[in-house]
């Protein structure tokens, strides 16, 4: 069942940081720490706050405008990871996309979608976007564990 804004959450946890490189790697850090005061596995939410992170800072940076990382549980086993910005008009694809052996960019949203069970894109409020993951836990790890690798 996807996670929609109405749903109750049970804990939440936000936080806004500089959009510096600097600013995405302790967005990083304090989700790794807030993930582990859960007892929550962090190794995959970490890749993803990682990557949400730095799209925030490289494609959607305002000179003076920070960005938002929200940590959500609905509850047991299940993690919402909010990352928003204000560069509103500049949207995400959200299928994939072809990237050369080459190419040292590209391929972030690719492990977003490779490590989360869903993942999208939320416009507004003005000039803002939310782009946002939901992972699933069991004991063992994530479920997105369970699932064959992405191949492109």
């Amino acid at each position: 069942m996807p996670l929609t804004q109405s749903a109750p959450y049970s804990e939440e946890f936000r936080v806004q940081f500089s959009s510096t490189r600097r600013g995405a790697r302790l967005a990083r850090l304090l989700a790794v720490e807030q993930l582990r005061s859960w007892g929550l596995p962090f190794e995959a939410a970490a890749h993803v706050v990682a990557e949400l992170a730095t799209n925030a800072v490289q494609h959607g940076r305002t000179p003076g405008r920070d960005f938002r990382l929200r940590l959500l549980r609905p509850g047991p086993g299940m993690l919402r990871i909010e990352v928003s910005d204000s560069q509103g008009t500049r949207l995400p694809a959200t299928g994939r996309r072809p990237v050369g052996t080459y190419e040292e960019t590209g391929r972030g949203l690719a492990l977003v979608a490779a490590l989360a069970d869903r993942w999208g894109v939320t416009s507004g409020p003005p000039p803002c976007k939310t782009v946002w993951a939901e992972l699933s836990f069991t004991e063992a790890g994530t479920g997105a564990e369970e699932r064959a690798p992405w191949t492109p």
